[in-house]
């Protein structure tokens, strides 16, 4: 990690979303023992509810062992193959077999979704997760998230369009678990020679672990790069701007009580 980037950033973090929590990062690789890794789950647990840690300063890893829940592995690259009956189980579910989730109204629907598939192979690989202050000189982060507020989401998302012509150009929306608008699809466009950021977690089953008017935008490191760039070029350094502000320091001096 280049540490001038790092500091630069969040210097001007602090300047342009004052009070605003500073984004998670994640890169692959093998495992640290300097990094304390998240142990195996006894029940069923969604790794969304593990990154509050993480998020508060405390970095963790995660591999194969510290997943329950087969969206995890899936969306984390560690098997390819989705769990039986998960037509299913993602749509109107099968009396007697599995309870359905309702996100979608038929199992064809489902079915059709994976011709939309891309892989990001992680087998014998780990997650390492730090905080954005916390990086050092052997990090390689691949993905920077953002758990943010609507006031916050609006100067991410305005930066992240800042030098696309395309209206549809820097920010995607797909469908799909919480870890996956994280993780998944961030990877994918850090695959490509033009990522868009990703604005996430909708997941109905991840929201338990996020608070009600947070939601996500994970970017990719090609292109974060580029918009820590961008802003003291950008509305950022505006009048219009210093108006939102305001509401984010409010907004950070209310929930800080």
């Amino acid at each position: 990690m280049d540490i001038a980037l790092r500091d630069r950033f969040t210097g001007l973090w602090n300047e342009y979303f004052e009070g605003a929590e500073l984004p998670i990062t994640f890169g692959t690789g093998e495992e640290s023992g300097t990094v304390e890794k998240v142990p195996p789950p006894k029940s069923w647990r969604c790794m969304i509810c593990d990154l509050g840690r993480i998020r508060k300063g405390m970095p963790r890893s995660f591999d194969e062992e510290s997943l329950s829940c087969s969206g995890a592995m899936y969306y984390l690259g560690y098997t390819t193959e989705r769990r039986p009956e998960f037509r299913y189980f993602l749509s109107s579910g099968r009396p007697g077999v599995v309870e359905g989730e309702r996100y979608k109204r038929t199992p064809e629907i489902v079915d059709a979704m994976e011709q939309y598939r891309g892989e990001i192979p992680a087998t014998g690989r780990c997650y390492l997760f730090k905080r954005w202050d916390q990086l050092t000189a052997e990090d390689s982060p691949e993905v920077v998230i953002f758990f943010a507020r609507p006031e916050v989401l609006s100067g991410l998302f305005t930066l992240a369009n800042f030098d696309q012509a395309d209206p549809y150009g820097g920010v995607i929306c797909p469908f799909g678990s919480g870890c996956s608008s994280i993780v998944y699809y961030p990877l994918l466009e850090q695959q490509k020679e033009n990522p868009k950021a990703v604005l996430g977690m909708f997941d109905p089953s991840a929201r338990p672990c996020i608070m009600p008017d947070v939601l996500t935008m994970a970017i990719p490191m090609k292109k974060f790069g580029k918009m820590i760039g961008y802003m003291e070029e950008s509305f950022l350094i505006t009048g219009s701007w210093e108006k939102v502000r305001k509401k984010i320091r409010s907004s950070a001096e209310l929930h800080a009580r």
